[in-house]
């Protein structure tokens, strides 16, 4: 079949913008800018709403911002050192902290089984705040640990990478261990990541197989890859993905270049950010419009050159073999069956490697599947939590997470008010 115009016209644009110099001029930086985000319509997302009610999305943003309280929920606040000096800020929250002195993450002074630590890695362009419905449902009876991954969030920007080294998935791996011996020396673990966070994970597993065997009670890989990304079409025709894939880093790189004028360009081009973000971000039209809200604006606060920084290392990241590690721990791999950055049939692979994991595949869900689906990923999540109890021998879990894990969480209503998206 051949490709229509619509089609084809996006990816070309993203193709000549490529071939830009270093010196590119600003109406150049801001012609690849719009480019990369209009790749989407090849993936069928209908840039024409662009120009349909956009005061009305405007004031409809305007007061979801000021009424929805994602992203408000706060732990005890505190900075661990990275392998490179990096301050990496972290929170814990839930109960059953042992605090000696006042230090967090102190040893087990009881003689009692020592309750789990539940660990979550935030995905790509996100921050620990991604976890917002997943902490208020866990918090009550759990050790809970969030942090932002370097350069993103409240951590801060990579050292090393300023410094002029490439960023790697497995110096994200040696982070999680430094916050891990920072802040849970001790008792058994559950390590929860999604997306680039997943990716963390299996680092760990890479670098350090003996935590797997010696502490490690869970793990829950949630829309992410162990490798191939290269193959990962996200949507798009054939051609076009291979095309995108060439090019897209590249442009990226230039676009990372460019900081203050990208970043006013992405400001002045936010309804084709947001039409972008929902493409790729959720799989369903019947999501809340406040958390369509929120991840636009978890997304449009990671810096551009931030993008840049970690968008080469996927194509590297080839951990099938460290999966191994993971090998008779309870897992749960669980994704959407409509993610376009992450496909389900990555989560599929993943899970034959893993004998006796659950496999959850949410219909109709997107990358963003922690947000999109979260009755159903906290079911799922406090599911895995009691086979890693039962596991480790951990301390009782408490009631609100046995209920939540026996309860079947209801679909979700279509939701009556319109996407300002």
């Amino acid at each position: 079949m051949t490709d229509t115009p619509a089609e084809r016209t996006p990816v070309s644009a993203v193709a000549k913008a490529a071939g830009a110099a270093t010196g590119v001029s600003r109406a150049g930086v801001i012609g690849i800018s719009v480019g990369v985000l209009a790749a989407g319509a090849a993936a069928g997302v209908a840039i024409e709403r662009l120009t349909v009610g956009r005061a009305m999305r405007h004031r409809a943003r305007a007061e979801l911002d000021a009424a929805a309280p994602y992203g408000s929920l706060r732990g005890r606040p505190l900075t661990v050192a990275a392998p490179d000096g990096t301050e990496l800020y972290v929170e814990l929250d839930g109960t059953g902290w042992a605090e000696p002195d006042g230090l967090p993450g102190g040893e087990w002074a009881s003689d009692s089984p020592e309750p789990l630590t539940v660990v979550f890695c935030h995905g790509y362009c996100l921050n620990q705040d991604s976890w917002h419905f997943q902490r208020a449902a866990l918090r009550e009876g759990v050790r809970l640990v969030f942090w932002d991954q370097r350069s993103h969030g409240r951590s801060e920007r990579s050292r090393s990478y300023l410094a002029g080294e490439p960023a790697g998935i497995d110096q994200l791996g040696g982070d999680l261990k430094a916050v891990l011996d920072a802040v849970a020396p001790t008792g058994p673990l559950v390590l929860v990541g999604h997306s680039m966070g997943g990716m963390a994970v299996m680092a760990l597993a890479d670098l350090h197989p003996e935590l797997f065997r010696d502490r490690v009670a869970g793990v829950a890989l949630v829309g992410t890859l162990a490798g191939d990304w290269d193959e990962v079409n996200l949507g798009l025709p054939k051609v076009g993905a291979k095309l995108f894939k060439k090019v897209a880093p590249g442009v990226i790189r230039l676009l990372g270049r460019q900081v203050e004028l990208v970043e006013a360009t992405r400001r002045v081009g936010s309804d084709v950010a947001a039409v972008f973000y929902r493409k790729f971000s959720f799989g369903g039209k019947d999501v809340d419009p406040g958390v369509v809200r929120f991840a636009e604006q978890l997304l449009d606060a990671t810096p551009i050159d931030v993008v840049a920084e970690f968008y080469p290392v996927f194509g590297a990241h080839e951990k099938y073999e460290a999966l191994n590690a993971l090998r008779g721990l309870p897992a749960l791999v669980l994704a959407g069956t409509k993610d376009l950055l992450t496909p389900a049939t990555h989560s599929e692979a993943m899970a034959e490697r893993l004998p006796g994991a659950e496999l959850v595949l949410v219909e109709d869900a997107g990358h963003l599947v922690l947000l999109e689906r979260p009755g159903l990923v906290d079911h799922e999540l406090a599911r895995l939590l009691c086979r890693a109890a039962g596991f480790a021998g951990a301390a009782p879990l408490p009631a609100a997470v046995l209920e939540l894990a026996s309860e079947r969480p209801r679909e979700p209503e279509p939701n009556p008010v319109a996407d300002p998206a």
